[in-house]
C-alpha cells in the first residue's frame, strides 16, 4: 500500500482550495466525532484555510454519545484554533426511541448519522458554507456508512484513502495521540467498534481491498486470504455497491 508523505497532505489541502472556490462557497462546515477521520479532514481543512472563520467544526452529541467524545474533539478544535460548535441532536433522538422504542442500534445509529447530516446542511444554508465529508474509502467500498447522513457531503478530501493511510496523514498533521490511540468507533451507542462491527481489523481489511481492486474483483485470485474473509467482505462490498452511485432515474420514456 501506498505510504501517505507530506506531497499527499499537500495535494489534498490543494484540492480544498481549488473545489471549493470552483463551487462558488469561501467557508465550510463538517461533523466532528472525536474519532480519527473527521479530525483529519478538520485539521486539513484548517491547514487549507488561515482565517478562523473560514472552518467551522459542529460537535453534535446525542443521547448516547460518550463525554469523552466532545472532550476529544474539543482538544483537536484548542489545539489548532478550529472554530467549533456544540449543538447536541438529543431532543431529536430522544423523541425517535418514545416512537420506536424496539429499535434496533442500527436503526438508532442511522436516524443520528442523518439528524447529524440535517443539522449540518441546516447550517451550510444558514451560513453559506460547503459541507466537506469524512468517510474514508475503506468505509466506502464496505459500505460501512449511511445514505444521506455521513456519508453525504458536497466534497470528500479523504475518499480515496484507506482507514490505515488516514492514521499516517494523522501523524503528519501532529494530530493529538489521544485520538489516533482510541479504537475506531462511530460512538452509536456504548461499547460500540468499527471492527467489531466489521469482523476484521483495519490493518487486515485495508490489504485485503487493495488486492481485491488489484485484481479486477476477481475473487478466484484471492486464495490467499482466508475463504471466510473473502465470502464475508465480498459480499459486503457487493451487498452495498448502491451507496456509492446517484440514484437510478427512468430514461426509456415513450410518448
Amino acid at each position: 500500500m501506498q505510504k501517505v508523505t507530506q506531497a499527499t497532505l499537500d495535494s489534498i489541502v490543494s484540492f480544498l482550495q481549488v473545489e471549493i472556490k470552483r463551487r462558488g462557497f469561501k467557508k465550510v462546515v463538517l461533523g466532528l466525532s472525536g474519532g480519527i477521520d473527521s479530525s483529519v479532514v478538520a485539521t486539513l481543512c484548517n491547514r487549507a484555510f488561515k482565517s478562523k472563520d473560514i472552518v467551522k467544526v459542529l460537535i453534535m452529541p446525542s443521547t448516547r454519545s460518550s463525554k469523552a467524545s466532545i472532550e476529544d474533539s474539543i482538544v483537536l478544535c484548542e489545539k489548532f484554533n478550529i472554530c467549533y460548535e456544540i449543538l447536541p441532536i438529543r431532543e431529536f433522538d430522544s423523541v425517535f426511541c418514545k416512537l420506536y422504542p424496539h429499535c434496533t442500534n442500527i436503526e438508532y445509529g442511522n436516524f443520528c448519522a442523518r439528524m447529524r447530516m440535517a443539522t449540518l446542511y441546516h447550517v451550510s444554508q444558514a451560513e453559506q458554507r460547503l459541507v466537506i465529508g469524512t468517510s474514508n474509502k475503506s468505509e466506502i467500498m464496505l459500505g460501512y456508512g449511511t445514505l444521506f447522513g455521513d456519508l453525504a457531503s458536497a466534497i470528500n478530501p479523504i475518499g480515496n484513502l484507506y482507514k490505515t493511510q488516514i492514521y499516517q496523514l494523522a501523524h503528519i498533521l501532529d494530530i493529538p495521540r489521544i485520538l489516533i490511540d482510541k479504537a475506531p468507533s462511530a460512538d452509536l451507542y456504548e461499547g460500540q467498534s468499527d471492527e467489531k462491527d466489521l469482523g476484521y481489523s483495519y490493518a487486515d481489511i485495508d490489504i485485503f481491498l487493495e488486492s481485491y481492486l488489484q485484481c479486477d474483483k476477481n475473487i478466484e485470485k484471492l486464495s490467499n486470504y482466508p475463504i471466510d474473509m473473502v465470502e464475508n467482505l465480498c459480499n459486503r462490498i457487493d451487498r452495498n455497491t448502491f451507496k456509492q452511485e446517484l440514484p437510478k432515474i427512468f430514461m426509456d420514456l415513450k410518448f
